[in-house]
């Protein structure tokens, strides 16, 4: 099984237009998640990352610097890779880069996700909220 992870900036096209095809597969026509709240005015502040399995991208990231700390946004793998740890192969990574920088690190967990993340050290933060048409909580990452 061969693993790499790319890190990136919006930039770097190959790269970029591999991420935004995953989100779109995964939020746009799976969750309906309407395009243009898909895609953001964030998308040149963020820094991206993509999981290629055996050669072939499944899997993105991004995060970016906020008022409150560094959130975590946008972790999409495509139907039939779920379910084989790479989410949190990609998670890892990510957390990784941002723990070092001492900032509060957070996200909004879809419900479907929020086992997935509180596994792996977030802890929710206040009531579910909706966004997008989806249920979430925000889940601050405790190590």
């Amino acid at each position: 099984m061969t693993i790499k992870i790319e890190k990136f900036r919006s930039e770097v096209s190959l790269f970029y237009e591999a991420a935004c095809f995953i989100r779109n597969t995964v939020f746009v026509e799976e969750q309906n998640v309407p395009k243009e709240l898909e895609l953001d005015e964030y998308e040149a502040v963020s820094t991206f990352y993509l999981l290629f399995f055996e050669g072939k991208p499944v899997a993105t990231a991004r995060w970016r610097e906020t008022a409150k700390g560094v959130k975590l946004e946008r972790f999409a793998v495509l139907k039939d890779f779920r379910n084989q740890k790479l989410g949190y192969v990609i998670l890892k990574r990510v957390l990784e880069d941002v723990v070092p920088l001492k900032k509060e690190i957070y996200l909004h967990a879809q419900i479907d996700a929020f086992n997935f993340y509180k596994r792996y050290g977030f802890e929710p933060v206040g009531e579910k909220f909706v966004e997008a048409g989806i249920v979430h909580y925000l889940m601050k990452f405790s190590g």
